[in-house]
């Protein structure tokens, strides 16, 4: 049976950072958005008032900026070589994220099969963001099951790998997890651990499919 992998971006293929405050740099608004970063992780707010809050920073966001984000940002090495034998080998890759979809959807240019982030209207904005359209960890759990479906496999099929709290009620529900210089939201809970800058280490620590 194929696996699907199921890969968190912030703190996981984004090295010690997220896709908000790498957008927030190109306007120069780098400290509130990690000011905001750490009100979520520390459950002071939720994903939806965090998705309202930096919709009003992005008031001047133009694609030149989130694609400068994009290209500036501490990406771990070798994604797409991953994701390349993961297509080779017959299975499916996805990630699925908190982050914004317009900066998380061009990671299929990359070789991802598919890509959920929260929804945001276009950039540059003309309407308004709805908070309801925003993902929570247990959302991770949906996309992932409506994903199994879409591809054929179950969740005794999925490999995750994440870094932080958003990534607990995924790692709890599929058999294979790789914590990826992660906090300790996820101590115990991962099949493997990895800290380093190369995604290519962490995905030889899974092995192939039986």
């Amino acid at each position: 049976m194929a696996r699907l992998h199921l890969f968190d971006l912030d703190g996981t293929l984004l090295h010690g950072t997220t896709a908000p405050v790498e957008i927030s740099r190109q306007l120069g608004l780098e400290a509130e958005t990690v000011v905001l970063d750490r009100a979520i992780a520390e459950g002071r707010i939720g994903p939806p008032e965090y998705a309202a809050q930096v919709y009003d920073l992005w008031a001047d966001l133009t694609e030149a900026h989130v694609r400068a984000a994009f290209e500036a940002a501490p990406w771990l090495a070798r994604i797409r070589e991953v994701w390349a034998e993961i297509r080779s080998a017959g299975e499916y890759c996805a990630v699925v994220s908190l982050s914004p979809s317009f900066f998380v959807e061009l990671l299929l240019d990359w070789g991802a099969h598919t890509a959920h982030g929260s929804r945001f209207p276009a950039v540059p904005f003309t309407q308004p963001v709805d908070p309801s359209g925003a993902l929570s960890a247990a959302a991770k759990v949906t996309i992932t099951d409506r994903l199994c479906a879409e591809f054929g496999v179950t969740r005794a099929d999925c490999v995750a790998y994440g870094d932080s709290s958003s990534d607990r009620e995924l790692f709890a529900v599929v058999p294979v997890s790789v914590a990826v210089n992660a906090d300790a939201h996820l101590t115990g809970l991962a099949t493997h651990s990895y800290t380093g800058r190369d995604l290519w280490d962490a995905y030889e620590l899974i092995g192939p499919a039986r």
